[in-house]
């Protein structure tokens, strides 16, 4: 028996489920796969229990869709080539991207690219965090290894620098998956230091790796208005530019690195912002104003920010949903304060605001609030004043 059989995910213990090109009738009854699988899959023998009558007709050039189950089947894996590695120009409909981290604004920023038709396979280390996602057209598989190995570009949107390397560098990870001239960008808000020795990796194994965080919270995910802050090998940026433009505005920050530096400087500014913002409110409403109507007021002025249009509506609402955790400010702060590489003391600085501003949002997570969104920095401050 020869059928040939295009999936696009196969697990142990599940089901295949694909296209034909050589068979025109489907077949049904019980199924083991034997390996986890992501590709094209070719039938290669039955081991034993077949089912009967599954003569092929290779005459059949159209696809048909349909599951093949079997009692004991063996399968012969086949990586699918590349379709467009670096520098073969991008191409909504035959680039595959990656992508590993689906919370608030993985998933925000992955759906935007199905929508805009590109092929995505996702990892999630909660397979049920994933149903949103499949239902809307992506493949679902069982490592980040996986999302590499079947991928021309990968993207990452992960909580921390621990994260990063964990699914980058250790065993099962991207890099050991991706393929020559594949390309890894990582969204994930990380050190600079990480962010070079993963470019220096990808660049031993013929790939490349571009730092690309961003900022503009969970709505700018969702509309497709994020800032990109991309770093690397300015081409690869350039050439990522398709990908980056359906998720928001990218510029290009410099070599490897920069990106996560601009991240940091970002958060330090978001954060100064977020406490004057907070400050406010509380100020105004102990004065006996209106919170709508005071931040109405001062909107226009020089007191207006993104952060206000972002994060005043909510802090008046009492809306402490998450676009970003309020505990990662403490990370991304932390790194511009006190995360400093020995190599790198000459670019120590000293920031007391962001120290602050780090303290505070560490009274935050103190307080058991630390997966708040950032806007629940004004509960510190209401505290502190009895409310």
């Amino acid at each position: 028996m020869e059928c040939n059989i295009r999936t696009v995910n196969g697990t142990v213990g599940g089901v295949i489920e694909g296209n034909c090109w050589r068979c025109r009738r489907s077949r049904a009854a019980t199924v083991e796969v034997v390996a986890d699988v992501v590709g094209v899959v070719e039938v290669v023998d039955v081991v034993a229990g077949a089912v009967e009558d599954l003569a092929v007709s290779p005459s059949v050039d159209d696809a048909v869709a349909f599951s093949l189950k079997f009692s004991s089947i063996r399968l012969s894996v086949h990586p699918p080539e590349m379709e467009t590695p670096y520098p073969k120009p991008i191409s909504s409909t035959k680039t595959r991207i990656g992508w590993i981290g689906i919370g608030v604004m993985g998933e925000a920023m992955a759906s935007r690219l199905l929508a805009a038709g590109y092929s995505v396979t996702i990892y999630a280390r909660t397979p049920s965090k994933a149903l949103s996602l499949h239902s809307k057209g992506a493949t679902l598989v069982a490592s980040p290894y996986q999302v590499a190995q079947s991928c021309d570009v990968v993207f990452s949107m992960v909580g921390n620098p621990q994260d990063v390397r964990s699914i980058v560098l250790e065993n099962n990870g991207v890099l050991s998956g991706l393929n020559p001239g594949g390309v890894y960008v990582d969204t994930t808000s990380s050190h600079p230091a990480l962010a070079r020795e993963i470019y220096k990796t990808a660049q031993l194994k013929d790939c490349w790796a571009v730092d690309a965080p961003v900022s503009g919270g969970d709505i700018g995910a969702r509309d497709g208005k994020l800032a990109i802050f991309a770093a690397g090998d300015r081409g690869v940026v350039e050439w990522l530019s398709p990908i980056f433009e359906v998720m928001g505005k990218p510029t290009y920050m410099g070599e490897a690195g920069c990106g996560q530096s601009c991240k940091i400087a970002n958060q330090i500014v978001v954060g100064a912002n977020l406490m004057g913002l907070s400050e406010g409110l509380v100020f105004a409403e102990k004065a006996g104003l209106d919170g709508r109507n005071w931040r109405d007021a001062v909107r226009e002025g020089a007191a207006g920010s993104m952060v206000m249009e972002l994060f005043s509506e909510r802090m008046i609402d009492k809306d402490f949903r998450p676009g970003g955790f309020a505990e990662y400010m403490v990370k991304d702060m932390g790194m511009g304060v006190d995360v400093v590489e020995e190599s790198e003391n000459d670019n120590l600085v000293v920031l007391p605001g962001a120290a602050l501003g780090k303290q505070l949002f560490s009274a935050m997570v103190a307080n058991g609030d630390g997966k708040f969104g950032t806007q629940g920095l004004i509960s510190v401050i209401q505290r502190i004043n009895g409310k």
